[in-house]
């Protein structure tokens, strides 16, 4: 083991700082939401990696942990950073309790180092450390994830982010201001559990991003005026519409690399379907705390029962009254929605996060699971990452109750220009005559 690199290990679940490249060609890094990037060395010119693949705890947020799979301490493992034309050596020990194996996801590679077990390669028997080693050929944002027994291993959080950064200035790759990665990824984890039930295919009760929760995701912090770069993989079972609130962006990139400029248009919603990466880009030029989450409204919640009757609307404190009797601690909920379960703040069984949590400024969140913040701030210095704490509204701009006669209007600092410019408009106007049909117009 004395040749081979040291395994660098990290356990916190905070978001570390971009890793800045000391050797090798250079690049501009990128940001792992509550995750990291995996240092290397350079060996005779090539560039090498120690990825250790091992049972790890993850808190998925604060006062909740699961025992999961994954590499170097953590799940997801660590992001890996490369140039393109670098020629990367991976070394992969086993410290699983079953044999594994490594995909590198949407690569081009030659095929016996595609990791496909028992197909272009033995598996990685357990104590054992094999390598893979490839030139990085073209740049992008790929994946890594095992494939040997694939059901268990990444329903127990086995995955990764690779990311290979052009060589030379691109004609479709646009320099930007911050750049984060996140891998969507989903468990059944019972309350009051640790481990993730493997068979789980469709009723997921944990939805994630980088195997945390909301409130465990950290916001995305960023300067008002920063150009934004998000690159989103789905390993989950199912697709996620991502929405970004305040704010339109651009596909920038898939899976295939970035995307032709002549296909580009804005959204403020994009699908990240199974298995695909997708890249978006904004501008960040409104101030505030803008919502980022998927709009699958059960992936913003928490752990929660799927056989649970609607309530709403049917008045059953009379008999809550007497069966509180008999069971002392029982609580009616659910007749006027849910908002009463986040409300109530009732007791769970130890290490299960509430379904509905998160406290702002102006009181519950009411969200969990793959929800979070792009905070855009004035005065955020560059490269700092720190969360400026929450956003500070000028007078008037806050939705308040209304009790009677209006206020005379204000002008607002919001009222700026127009968000996107009007394109493709005529050079003059044009008064269009409208002449209604009469008679037989021999249709």
């Amino acid at each position: 083991m004395a040749a081979l690199p040291e395994p660098v290990l990290q356990t916190k679940p905070d978001t570390m700082a971009p890793l800045m490249p000391s050797t090798g060609r250079p690049y501009n890094p990128v940001v792992t939401l509550n995750g990291w990037t995996l240092p290397w060395r350079m060996n005779a010119g090539v560039k090498e990696f120690h990825l250790v693949a091992e049972p790890v705890v993850r808190e998925m947020a604060p006062g909740f942990k699961a025992h999961l799979w994954g590499y170097n301490g953590q799940s997801p493992g660590p992001t890996i950073e490369v140039v393109e034309g670098d020629r990367v050596r991976i070394f992969v020990t086993n410290k699983l309790p079953e044999h594994t194996s490594i995909h590198w996801h949407g690569q081009r590679l030659p095929n016996g180092m595609d990791g496909v077990a028992g197909l272009n390669q033995p598996a990685i028997p357990v104590g054992k450390t094999f390598v893979y080693e490839f030139v990085a050929r073209r740049p992008g944002t790929f994946m890594y994830h095992p494939h040997a027994d694939e059901m268990t291993q990444m329903a127990m959080g086995m995955m990764g982010f690779w990311i290979t950064h052009p060589k030379a200035k691109h004609p479709l790759i646009d320099d930007v201001d911050r750049d984060f990665v996140f891998l969507l990824n989903a468990y059944d984890i019972d309350p009051g559990a640790y481990t993730p039930k493997i068979m789980t295919m469709l009723d997921f009760n944990l939805w994630s991003w980088n195997s945390r929760i909301f409130p465990g995701i950290d916001p995305l912090v960023v300067r008002k005026n920063d150009k934004v770069r998000i690159r989103i993989g789905n390993l989950t079972m199912t697709n996620h519409p991502m929405h970004l609130h305040g704010h339109e962006f651009l596909v920038t990139g898939t899976d295939g690399g970035p995307t032709p400029k002549s296909t580009r248009w804005y959204e403020v919603t994009t699908d990240v379907a199974v298995g695909q990466m997708r890249q978006i880009e904004f501008l960040a030029d409104e101030e505030g705390d803008w919502a980022f989450h998927c709009h699958k409204s059960h992936h913003t919640m928490n752990a929660m029962g799927h056989d649970v009757p609607t309530m709403i609307g049917v008045e059953h404190r009379g008999i809550a009254k007497q069966i509180t009797n008999l069971v002392p601690d029982y609580m009616v909920m659910g007749e006027r929605g849910m908002a009463d379960m986040a409300e109530m703040e009732m007791p769970l069984p130890d290490n299960t996060a509430p379904m509905m949590t998160g406290t702002g400024p102006f009181g519950s969140v009411e969200m969990g699971g793959m929800f979070s913040m792009v905070k855009v701030r004035k005065d955020q210095k560059a490269g700092d990452y720190k969360d400026p704490g929450w956003y500070k509204h000028p007078a008037g701009e806050v939705a308040y109750e209304w009790t009677g006669s209006l206020p005379n209007p204000a002008r607002f600092a919001a009222e700026g220009g127009k968000s996107m410019p009007v394109q493709n408009m005529p050079a003059k106007e044009v008064e269009v005559q409208v002449r209604k049909p009469m008679g037989n117009m021999k249709h």
